[in-house]
Parts: structure tokens; sequence; C-alpha cells
């Protein structure tokens, strides 16, 4: 838990940050900085992605496991799951609250609803790395600096929702974690890293158009059912 608790603390801190200098903050300073860490989720995702042991397993993983989450349409989920959490906390706010809850519920999609969260908290729970998800921590730092800026106190508030949401993916990867071989958490590791090469791209901005991050994500899935399959085609022909 120590990495969701890293991350809810930045949230915290950047929005007072974003409270304290509202209005005085230029954008040129909150581009050069996420273009920086940007840069760093990209070395994090490629030093963990050379760790695979078996290259044929992560490229096979990738390519099924993207290919699952474009026929399930993943991405457009998780945008649709946004908006109608959005539409929700819209409907239900009071007039006086309205300023409030826009900053609570687009920092919370924001820092939520996206695959660094999700791989990060894996990560976390799986081998007890919490790189990625303080990484994820300092960006999130970054942007509530200025989310809260220009929306106010509700962005610090999206800390509660950060804690729950990663924390419970990262209580329910430590329950899993006896039950996976070293060899498959090094082959879920890599795809991931792989998935976090590409949120660094979306970043960084630099593909012609945006990679759909949140399907790759069955991708660090397919390593438990291919590691077992090639083990037991090799005890039959070997």
């Amino acid at each position: 838990m120590t990495g969701t608790v890293v991350n809810m603390l930045l949230v915290v801190i950047g929005s007072a940050v974003g409270l304290l200098f509202r209005g005085r903050i230029k954008q040129s300073l909150m581009d050069g900085l996420i273009s920086v860490l940007g840069l760093a989720v990209l070395v994090i995702g490629i030093l963990g992605a050379v760790k695979t042991e078996d290259l044929l397993c992560l490229i096979i993983s990738l390519v099924l496991g993207t290919l699952t989450g474009e026929c399930l349409g993943i991405e457009k989920r998780l945008d649709r799951a946004g908006n109608a959490l959005q539409g929700i906390f819209n409907r239900f706010a009071g007039k006086g609250e309205s300023r409030f809850t826009d900053g609570f519920v687009s920092a919370t999609i924001l820092f939520c609803v996206g695959s660094m969260a999700i791989m990060g908290s894996l990560e976390a729970g799986v081998n007890g790395n919490y790189t990625i998800l303080i990484s994820k921590g300092i960006l999130d730092g970054v942007m509530s600096v200025a989310f809260a800026a220009a929306m106010g106190v509700g962005v610090a508030f999206s800390a509660i929702s950060v804690g729950i949401y990663q924390g419970s993916l990262t209580l329910l990867a430590v329950w899993a974690a006896p039950y996976l071989s070293q060899e498959a958490v090094t082959e879920i590791s890599a795809a991931g890293s792989v998935v976090i090469i590409a949120i660094a791209f979306n970043i960084l901005e630099m593909g012609r158009k945006k990679l759909r991050v949140g399907n790759m994500l069955p991708a660090v899935f397919f390593p438990l059912a291919y590691l077992p399959l090639t083990d037991w085609l090799a005890n039959i022909f070997l």
C-alpha cells in the first residue's frame, strides 16, 4: 500500500500548491514538467520490458491481449465509465457544490480511470515494486497543481478515490501473488512494462494518434495461459 499512500499524499500536496498559487502558474511550466515525467515513465517501461525471459511469450501476449482488448472495446468502456461517473456527480450536486464536484470528479477520472493505475497496483501487489505507482503519483501531483488552480479544493479530495481504487487493486494482487510462479510474475511484469511504454508515448505525444492503451491491458494476463500451455506441449513432443 506504500505506493498508493505516496500517490495520495502527492495529490494532496499538488492540490495545496495549486490553491496557493492559483492563477499564477504558467502553462509552459506545467507542460515542461509533464514532458520530463513522460520521459521518466518511458525509461521505467523499457527497464521492465527488457527483463523478459521469454520474448515469444511477450510478443504473443501483447498481440492476443491487444486483439482481445480491441474486441471488447476496453478503452471505450473506460471512457464511458468516466463520462457516466461525471454525469452522476453533476446530476446530484447542488448549485453551491458544482465547482467542488467538477474538481473532484475530473481529478478522480484522470487519476483512477487509466492504465497506469491498474499496472502500478498489480506491480505493487505481485512484485512489491512501487516504482510505477510513485511515478504515477508524481505525475498526478503535477497535474493536480493545474487542476486545483483551475477548479479548487475538490481536486484534493480525489486522493480518497485514488486510495480506495488503487488500494483495492493492490490487495487483490497481493492475494493472487502466492498462486503465481516466478516465471509468470516476470512475464506479467514485462507485458505490463510494454503497456507503460505506450502510456509514455501518449504523455509525450510521440505518435500521430493516441494509442488505445486500455485495449492493451489484457496482455498482462496471457502469460498465465501461455506458460502452462507451452510446458504441456513440451512434455508431449519432447
